[in-house]
């Protein structure tokens, strides 16, 4: 059962890979993928050099064909004569026999349920009865037995990693595209497995939405721990992106997942060179792990929470935070200084001690005036410099809740720690339903006290809003986003934050414009807000048919002027991974051929086969064909 407030690692059985054991007390591993065509034996086995010497501790290698399958064999000769002993994971889609063969040659081979033994999706709805869904089921076993026996004795690991965008027609037809179905896609294989007492087995259960992964994640867990099962479990957000974006999106999704103490291997899935995955993930795990032992925090869950299919807790509407509304965004500008990016404008600016001339002026020129434009930023400074102005706001400090009983302002801030959370406080909030906490947190599990300060909200009925405080001496933007977005990550899925304020403590502060872009994207990450377009971009592999980085560069180029609405556009390098992993994209751009490209409309392939160098043009033209190219 896992414990909301205390970290604790789930205890998981140990998995043998190579030399390179995984689950039970051992770290949680790092791995990543090459990007070379696997028959390339030197270019591969250079890349996988590079990647054990950049921190790698398991590498993959795509296993599209018995050919590819059998150069792992000259790969792994040729990294152990280096004295590089990282075991090889092959990645194996469609064709059981590949399978076969690559586990004489592979550490560990990975297969997926969608698409190993029922045929490739095709997106129709099958009706079963009861006799014939059985009779797949005994179809599959019989398919996958062989797998099994190879695997136990060449003393290979298996990896069963289900896809959200590749279910199986069969299971889809059953379940419908929900974490159910892929739980159950995964379910399947395990029990053929605990059947023929096979427990060299890893799980992964991904999805391109973290919302989706996560969930999915803690069902996953949920289920097998029913089913006194405890395999180990491999994290990851499939085409997370690049840059900032993919960062946040990995660190959220993973991040949520780890804070909880679930996951025992990690890739974290970039658009970029993949060396450059290891130094995010072992940040993200070291940022996560080191929690470990720390001070016990005596929280309460509610009754009506569930973990496994939350919802967000019931507040009521505090001027524009709360109620069901969209989490806001505020930002610390203690210099008094209030620039931003349009797009990323904040909802309000906290001003400190200290209101701005230029703001009282500006507040006091609107007074008296129309009601404010919804686009205008409200001020919020300490209860002490506050004056009666429009869109001005107090805020107060735990210490100080007899002020707050007397300040007719309509709406206030109160920074409220959980541990402050006493009687005088709760009669405080229930007075007042005009208040918006602002959760503060220094524990090391900062999570878990946020979390306990919500729940305990909820416990006694209150139903004020929650805006969350994180603060950061993180001198660089990559370790600052990924922090956040970890700390912010369960919160957010969960439900538990109306909204959220960032704050750099470093020695050179990080520039306050770049703490409200992070806002903004970790809350776009958790599908509460969107502001800008998204880039739904696998991170490559040797399957792939263009260069991809390159090509997502001038993607996000060509699209640069579309408005800030949540856009989701797809950048796949192939079809294993085309329209079923690009189930949350608006537009596809697949690889289809070496130099050929096909577009998608959501699931429906639009334009076939189209030469590389018009392929960015034509999705251009496509997105404004259908009425969704808008600009700023």
């Amino acid at each position: 059962m896992t414990d909301l407030f205390n970290y604790q690692r789930r205890t998981s059985c140990e998995v043998q890979v190579g030399d390179t054991p995984m689950g039970a007390s051992h770290p949680i591993r790092l791995q990543s993928m090459t990007t070379t065509p696997t028959a390339d034996v030197e270019a591969s086995s250079a890349q996988a050099l590079r990647l054990a010497r950049a921190g790698a501790e398991y590498v993959r290698l795509t296993t599209q064909g018995v050919r590819e399958a059998e150069a792992l064999r000259e790969i792994n000769a040729r990294l152990r004569g280096a004295g590089c002993t990282v075991p090889l994971v092959a990645d194996v889609h469609f064709n059981p026999h590949v399978a076969e063969v690559a586990a004489l040659y592979a550490e560990k081979v990975r297969i997926n349920p969608g698409n190993y033994i029922d045929p490739a999706r095709t997106f129709r709805h099958i009706e079963y009865t009861g006799e014939e869904y059985a009779a797949e089921l005994r179809r599959l076993e019989e398919r996958f037995l062989p797998l099994l026996r190879l695997c136990r004795e060449h003393h290979t690991a298996l990896r069963i990693g289900v896809n959200h965008g590749s279910l199986s027609d069969r299971i889809m037809s059953r379940y419908g595209d929900s974490p159910e179905g892929m739980v159950e896609s995964c379910m399947e294989f395990l029990r053929a497995c605990r059947r023929e007492r096979f427990d060299d087995v890893v799980i992964s259960i991904k999805a391109s939405n973290p919302v989706v992964m996560v969930r999915t994640v803690r069902l996953l867990a949920a289920t097998m721990e029913q089913e006194e099962m405890a395999y180990p479990l491999h994290l990851g957000v499939t085409e997370a992106g690049e840059g900032e974006d993919g960062r946040i999106k990995s660190a959220l999704g993973i991040g949520a997942l780890l804070m909880d103490g679930l996951g025992d291997t990690i890739r974290v899935s970039l658009s970029e060179e993949p060396e450059a995955e290891i130094p995010v993930a072992r940040k993200l795990r070291d940022y996560c792990t080191a929690r470990q032992g720390h001070p016990y925090i005596p929280g309460r869950v509610p009754a009506a929470f569930d973990y496994l299919r939350p919802t967000r807790r019931p507040t009521d509407a505090a001027g524009p935070v709360g109620g069901g509304q969209v989490p806001v965004v505020i930002s610390a500008r203690l210099d008094g200084h209030c620039d931003c990016n349009p797009r990323f404008r904040p909802d309000f600016f906290y001003l400190g001690s200290t209101l701005p001339e230029a703001v009282a002026q500006e507040l006091r020129a609107a007074d008296g005036q129309a009601a404010p434009s919804a686009a205008a930023p409200g001020y919020i400074v300490d209860s002490d410099a506050w004056q009666p102005l429009p869109r001005l706001y107090p805020a107060f400090s735990y210490s100080r809740l007899v002020e707050l009983h007397h300040c007719p302002a309509p709406l206030k801030f109160l920074f409220l720690p959980y541990m402050a959370l006493g009687e005088e406080a709760r009669a405080c909030l229930r007075r007042h339903p005009e208040v918006v906490v602002i959760a503060q947190s220094n524990h090391p599990n900062r999570l878990g006290e946020h979390r306990a300060l919500a729940f305990e909200l909820q416990e006694e009925g209150l139903r004020n809003p929650v805006v969350t405080f994180q603060h950061y001496a993180d001198a660089l933007p990559e370790d600052f986003q990924l922090h956040a977005a970890a700390d912010m990550g369960a919160l957010l899925l969960d439900g538990l934050s109306d909204g959220l304020m960032l704050f750099s403590t470093a020695q050179a502060p990080l520039p306050a414009a770049a703490l409200d872009q992070t806002a903004y994207a970790i809350l776009q990450a958790a599908r509460l807000r969107m502001t800008k377009t998204e880039y739904i971009s696998c991170p490559g592999c040797g399957r792939t048919l263009y260069d991809l980085p390159e090509t997502l560069r001038r993607i996000k180029e060509a699209t640069a002027p579309l408005a800030g609405g949540g856009l989701k556009i797809g950048v796949m390098g192939c079809i294993v991974n085309g329209p079923g992993e690009m189930a949350d994209a608006d537009y596809g751009y697949v690889g289809a051929g070496r130099g050929r490209i096909s577009l998608y409309k959501g699931k429906e392939c639009v334009e076939k086969n189209i030469p590389e160098a018009e392929a960015v043009d034509k999705l251009v033209a496509l997105i404004k064909r259908c009425g969704d190219w808008r600009e700023e």
